[in-house]
């Protein structure tokens, strides 16, 4: 895969835990997972009571986040209404001393940095559901912004793990739409600010100086939907809170699958938590494809 470079074997390790989180009756706990020589950390979050085969959403920060866990996306409060749990990794440091996740920004493979951060995701996934029983289907992940291209890279690399992606404010990279092919039909969510300055909604197929060239937001999601083989678009408008939100939903797709993309009109950056509830708008998606 491009400018995502295999290296050795995994090796897992224990864990710490500390005070749960201000916004859930559960438990946080901090953990480390050493794969391919480099040393991860990850924070589990776990409702009280939770059942075995629980549903288990993977939640991945932006470039460069000091916000981790992202207790701010809000998940807590809806993971113990409805029972799953929520993993939080920590992506490692970069060669600008950023945590990060390795999608193929051009600062990145213009340093041969080298990191395989899906097999991460994918070695992590496993060794929870065996740890703590959760469910073999029920898997899901979203991010903001670089977590975001984390998801949309994991709907093309891990779609044999991961039941459904929603990614905020993410971008496809143009090297991941050309040079990468979807295994499956994976359903897909993406929410996104029109007035996004970081990324772009209209995309910035020229720029080569930081990110590299991505395409826009509607022909990203377009990808999926046509994937899935959506037949047609159902629009509603969410009540209004600060910035109205279009919610296009590209429905009867295979197996039922559906493509959503939620339009923050003159939304900017960030996780439209001041528009909307995100983290239950994202639920009531993932929840569509629990088995």
């Amino acid at each position: 895969m491009k400018r995502l470079i295999i290296l050795c074997t995994a090796l897992f390790v224990a864990s710490v835990a500390f005070a749960g989180p201000k916004d859930g009756t559960g438990t946080l706990t901090e953990h480390t997972f050493k794969h391919k020589g480099i040393e991860y950390t990850y924070y589990l979050y776990k409702p009280q009571n939770l059942p075995e085969n629980a549903p288990l959403i993977m939640a991945f920060h932006g470039y460069g986040s000091r916000n981790i866990p992202s207790v701010g996306y809000g998940f807590h409060p809806v993971a113990d209404e409805h029972g799953f749990a929520v993993c939080y990794p920590k992506g490692p440091l970069d060669n600008k001393g950023k945590h990060c996740w390795a999608v193929g920004y051009d600062f990145h493979f213009a340093e041969n940095w080298e990191r395989d951060d899906v097999g991460f995701t994918k070695r992590l996934v496993k060794f929870l559901q065996k740890q703590h029983g959760f469910s073999k289907h029920n898997v899901f992940a979203t991010g903001h912004s670089n977590g975001g291209e984390m998801s949309y890279l994991l709907a093309y690399e891990a779609s044999d793990v991961f039941a459904a992606v929603a990614p905020v404010s993410g971008l496809t990279m143009e090297w991941m739409y050309r040079d990468l092919k979807a295994k499956r039909a994976i359903p897909l969510m993406e929410v996104h600010g029109t007035k996004d300055k970081t990324s772009m909604w209209n995309g910035n197929i020229t720029c080569v100086d930081k990110w590299g060239p991505y395409i826009a937001v509607p022909r990203a999601v377009g990808y999926w939907a046509a994937v899935n083989r959506c037949t047609h678009e159902e629009v509603e408008h969410l009540p209004l809170i600060k910035n109205q939100v279009i919610a296009h939903r590209y429905v009867n797709g295979v197996n039922g699958n559906q493509v959503w993309l939620y339009e923050v009109v003159g939304g900017k950056h960030n996780w439209a938590g001041d528009s909307m509830n995100t983290a239950a708008e994202i639920w009531k998606f993932f929840s569509m494809y629990l088995k």
